[in-house]
């Protein structure tokens, strides 16, 4: 590797045994140079091993409690060389030249602080990455079933963008923390990433705080990954799908009025009452997605309460 490359990537690892050496296999196999650091947050499942094992020039760095997605990328920024920095998830792989295509792009767009690319699924169809700021009005137009009705509306589909293919050059408000090339002169503008944020909305705050500050964020189709998604979810269900909807309160509560974050509050909460009796209907109807239903039914349960009587710090 060179001395000081233009790329450093960071990828946080939390029990990622299963997938992390696909991630870092695609990363040395770009043919632009890439100075790699994996973070772990207190892996049990032999992460930290095979990384030591299987890939010696990788730094690594380890907790020894789980730190948050937030937190563990701040860590492997404060070491990261370069002229830009790439938060990648270790469920993705990185197809060839992508990260060049993308810095490329980043070079030519100085006033941008995060590029983001286009995600795939892994039968190759895209992945609504990229979406609005939260806002009452798409709190309330999430917390219903429109956007799922109506996604080519961009009314109704405003906050995930969903009347959007993801295939043409965009400015947007959000783009998803699974790849993010940021820039390091707006990170020292602005600052890492807010660590109150655990897992989910990390990246929104830190879009938001760019934009704050005159920076932009852009989505440019010039890079493309594979992104497998549902790892941490997979492993705690019930917490993930509470804590992303409780993110984004916490974001309203930091960035608007009191009397918003109220209103927000209610939203969340009626996006998880909404969503009870449609899983109980697929319980009772549909035996085989019984298990599943189980889990989103607990999940909203608890989400209401969560999102009525929860302290947000």
């Amino acid at each position: 590797m060179l001395a000081q490359p233009s790329v450093t990537a960071i990828l946080v690892t939390y029990n990622s045994a299963e997938v992390i050496g696909a991630a870092l296999r695609s990363l040395i196999a770009t043919p632009e140079i890439v100075s790699i650091i994996v973070v772990d947050n207190a892996s049990t499942d032999g992460s930290v091993e095979m990384v030591k094992n299987d890939f010696k020039d990788v730094i690594l760095m380890e907790n020894t409690e789980n730190r948050g997605f937030a937190a563990a990328n701040n860590q492997g920024m404060a070491i990261a060389k370069g002229r830009y920095v790439l938060l990648l998830n270790s469920d993705t792989i990185v197809l060839e030249s992508s990260i060049a295509n993308t810095v490329k792009f980043a070079d030519e767009n100085p006033r941008t602080a995060v590029t983001g690319c286009q995600v795939l699924n892994t039968d190759g169809t895209i992945q609504r990455t990229c979406f609005k700021f939260p806002s009452i009005l798409n709190m309330l137009l999430s917390s219903t079933y429109l956007y799922k009705l109506f996604p080519k509306n961009k009314f109704f589909g405003r906050e995930q963008m969903t009347w959007w293919d993801r295939g043409d050059v965009r400015q947007v408000d959000v783009v998803t923390g699974c790849f993010m090339l940021v820039r390091r002169e707006a990170i020292e503008q602005v600052g890492p990433m807010d660590e109150r944020f655990f897992m989910y909305g990390e990246e929104t705050d830190w879009c938001y705080r760019f934009w704050l500050n005159g920076w932009k964020v852009m989505f440019a189709p010039v890079g493309r990954i594979i992104h497998f998604g549902g790892q941490s979810t997979a492993k705690r269900p019930v917490v993930m799908i509470v804590q992303l909807r409780l993110s984004i309160l916490k974001f309203i509560k930091k960035h608007h009025s009191w009397p918003s974050h109220l209103i927000a509050r209610f939203f969340v909460a009626l996006f998880f009452a909404v969503r009870l009796p449609v899983w109980l209907a697929m319980a009772l109807l549909r035996p085989a997605v019984r298990a599943e239903a189980a889990i989103k039914m607990k999940a909203y349960s608890i989400g209401v309460v969560n999102a009525l009587f929860s302290q947000v710090s």
